[in-house]
């Protein structure tokens, strides 16, 4: 393609219109060169990691093919967690403002199962969820695939890593022969090349690799000895005092030792791992999305998907056996013009991990100095928000216009001062800026909200 504009593209006035409205004025790489394939019907196996635009690119191609006159549903999107199906329904539902008619549902566990069947018996065209939720639906018969036309496997390798072959295989199983299947992948193991050879038919194969201006992430290893790491992340932390810090570990065990050992040392770090509640995993995210906890502790499984969108450092406490799983991690960094820093920790033993990954990049790692680091000789810093919780969500009609309304209204709290408002069935989470936060608190438990008393903590 010669020009990026969507309007080259052939799609309707109001797809058009609204894609304006939503600041949409250049399609990303992987947008320019899978979109075309997507309109065009064909099947489609692409590269790309989260925050490349991909929602988008399958998004508008779904959108585009879908007959609102029918209540059968068209499109399957299946996603590997609650987080990231929960991101895709909301960005589908954002591209389809102008589009009349349109219905999308989310269908996850960790929710209740009543509720779902009760909405997919009123009709939807578009379905988002996990395989496991998907799979419960069909099999009870609240799921019917049979005007399915076309399915997509979002983050398709993380998929599999989490052992959702049989799910995923059934729900294929399920649907008609003659479709449009796209897969989105982060990397290309084996494995993917193996399903795309099982569920695609001459699949258009897109590789768009996340590009950084040269410089852009400075990427220091450091060797360490083995029962060293925990206390060489904090002299990290103490050293450069990121502003939010996402940590990789390998292990499920790992990550909440080494969080816990952080909070021990004073800073505001979170684990998200797959032992956590789904309330859990949603109170997290939120802390960390709305910078009230500056340090992020997680696995790869759990860190796919995660909407974050600055990232001041990427550590690695370990390295992965993976060279490309090191490129996704460290790519979370540097985004959007910004200086970006990905440090990593390794023992004299992991020589071949070190290797393997700067053979994959084409250069080698800068060592770093330990000894040039210098611990802060305070407390860390504390983050700059903090998080409200609130004891009702969209089962009490609430809405972030409610909770908005009542602190610059009642509370006499600037709207500045006020960062995400993230509404859950039960709960809903505000984030205020640190000084304000008392206020917010006072003003939001002694005041009605739609017109009831709300519990509300810190």
């Amino acid at each position: 393609m010669t020009t990026s504009a969507f309007s080259t593209l052939h799609l309707k006035p109001p797809m058009l219109k609204n894609l304006a409205s939503l600041g949409y004025a250049a399609m990303t790489p992987i947008q320019a060169h899978s979109l075309p394939p997507i309109l065009a019907g064909k099947d489609v196996i692409a590269r790309a990691k989260t925050g490349s635009g991909k929602t988008a690119a399958f998004g508008i191609g779904l959108l585009t093919h879908l007959e609102t006159a029918s209540q059968a549903v068209q499109a399957l999107v299946l996603c590997p967690t609650r987080e990231l199906a929960d991101q895709v329904g909301k960005e589908l539902r954002r591209l389809a403002r102008c589009t009349e008619n349109i219905k999308i549902l989310t269908l996850c566990g960790g929710v209740p199962f009543s509720p779902q069947i009760g909405s997919l018996a009123h009709g939807a065209h578009v379905v988002v969820g996990t395989p496991g939720r998907l799979l419960d639906h069909l099999r009870r018969g609240s799921l019917d695939l049979g005007g399915l036309k076309i399915l997509v496997l979002d983050e398709a390798d993380r998929m599999l890593d989490m052992g959702f072959q049989d799910e995923i295989g059934a729900l294929i199983a399920a649907a008609p022969v003659k479709r449009q299947t796209l897969l989105f992948s982060a990397t290309y193991p084996d494995e993917i090349a193996h399903m795309s050879r099982d569920i695609q038919h001459a699949p258009v194969e897109v590789s768009v690799d996340e590009i950084h201006e040269e410089g852009a992430i400075e990427q220091l290893l450091y060797e360490v000895e083995q029962e060293e790491r925990t206390t060489f992340v904090a002299r990290l932390l103490g050293h450069y005092r990121p502003e939010s810090t996402l940590v990789f570990c390998n292990t499920r065990k790992e990550c909440q030792e080494l969080a816990d050992a952080l909070v021990s040392l004073g800073f505001a770090a979170l684990a998200i791992h797959g032992d956590l509640e789904q309330r859990e995993r949603d109170q997290v995210l939120v802390r960390f999305a709305n910078r009230s906890a500056s340090v992020l502790v997680a696995t790869d499984v759990a860190a796919r998907g995660l909407d974050i969108k600055e990232l001041s450092a990427v550590i690695n406490y370990e390295l992965p056996r993976d060279p490309e799983i090191y490129i996704h991690r460290i790519g979370r960094t540097g985004r959007a013009g910004e200086q970006g820093l990905a440090l990593s920790l390794a023992t004299a033993h992991e020589n071949r991990r070190v290797q393997a990954i700067e053979n994959t990049l084409g250069s080698g790692f800068t060592r770093g100095e330990p000894e040039l680091l210098t611990a802060a000789e305070h407390r860390p810093p504390a983050p700059p928000m903090v998080t409200l919780c609130i004891d009702g969500g969209r089962k009490n009609k609430l809405r972030p216009g409610d909770i908005l309304g009542a602190l610059t209204g009642e509370g006499g709290i600037a709207g500045s001062e006020v960062g995400r408002i993230d509404v859950f069935d039960m709960h809903t989470y505000v984030a205020i800026m640190r000084q304000s936060a008392a206020a917010a608190l006072s003003c939001l438990s002694r005041n009605r909200i739609k017109g009831r008393f709300f519990k509300v903590r810190s």
